[in-house]
């Protein structure tokens, strides 16, 4: 009997302290599910880590994803963070159409959800990122400065169908009727890839022979895939080449006078204030439901402004 009362006692015991014990696993954090375009681009890298640094300072737990440039798998992620019962959704959208139902999809779940640096033809709940025709502008309008509004333009264009792909075209098609004497000779999707970019160069190249003046690539790996391939063929100090986004590999190319210009997206800027909205939303604070950050014009005179300290 006895026995049976120290037993009974210890498992008494047990289970007081189980209960007092503080559960590592009890989290009272607001969660955030994400899910990034392609985490193999830089662009979208710097857009992880700001987000990321912003989670650590609001105390926000995040659940990042990759799509792997699929809206198909995008949208299982979402169904994903809508089974986990997030508190709100950051979309880094894959395309304008195909990650419309992603957004849809939160909005049914009253899971409030912000599109970030890219568009949905659905609307989410708000949107942070810049003005996609902009950084065209600026890149037309340079080029335009430097052959004195005449000569032939080669573009490279980013993943068909994704809202940057859309406007950036848009936006250099309507400054380049500004200039009439600038001709749009080819465009071309090199898919934001650097590997890609330099083969279509390569080709251009080739076709073209000394038919190029300038060269417009929508991002910057576009444009360092097509730097590679006009400094291979001891032509890049004849060929104008603009890009965008500012990546570090990009700021260095400027910086050395190898690319003539790139136009600086915010990604930090973006992110941040994406899951800063975020969590405005989800506890009922007053929020802009629609934040657009400027782009800026790099060039070597002005490069180490945007350079990271060494």
């Amino acid at each position: 009997m006895q026995k049976i009362v120290v037993v009974l006692l210890v498992v008494a015991l047990v289970v007081v302290l189980w209960i007092v014990k503080p559960d590592a696993s009890t989290d009272d954090r607001l969660v955030v599910g994400v899910s990034l375009l392609n985490l193999s681009n830089e662009f979208i890298v710097d857009i992880r880590e700001a987000l990321e640094a912003k989670a650590a300072e609001l105390n926000v737990k995040l659940i990042v994803t990759d799509a792997e440039r699929s809206a198909e798998r995008q949208i299982q992620q979402i169904e994903s963070f809508i089974a986990q019962q997030v508190d709100a959704i950051i979309l880094n959208p894959c395309e304008v159409e195909a990650s419309s139902p992603a957004v849809d999809k939160a909005l049914a779940a009253h899971i409030p959800i912000v599109n970030v640096n890219s568009e949905t033809r659905s609307e989410p709940t708000a949107f942070v990122g810049s003005r996609d025709e902009e950084s065209a502008e600026i890149a037309i309008g340079y080029i335009a400065q430097r052959l004195d509004g005449t000569g032939r333009i080669m573009m490279m264009a980013g993943y068909p169908g994704q809202a940057a792909e859309i406007k950036r075209t848009e936006g250099a098609k309507a400054t380049l009727k500004q200039y009439p004497e600038l001709k749009l000779v080819a465009e071309q999707t090199a898919n934001w890839s650097r590997e890609e970019a330099m083969a279509l160069m390569e080709n251009w190249l080739q076709a073209y022979r000394d038919g190029i003046d300038a060269v417009f690539a929508q991002n910057d790996e576009m444009g360092l895939g097509a730097l590679n391939a006009l400094q291979a063929a001891g032509v890049k100090d004849k060929i104008v080449l603009v890009s965008v986004d500012a990546i570090a590999d990009a700021l260095k190319a400027v910086e050395q006078g190898q690319l003539d210009a790139t136009v600086f997206q915010n990604a930090r800027r973006q992110a941040a204030v994406a899951l800063e909205t975020a969590v405005q939303i989800v506890q009922g604070q007053p929020y802009e439901k629609k934040v657009l950050i400027p782009f800026e014009l790099v060039t070597k005179e002005n490069v180490g402004r945007y350079l990271a300290p060494q």
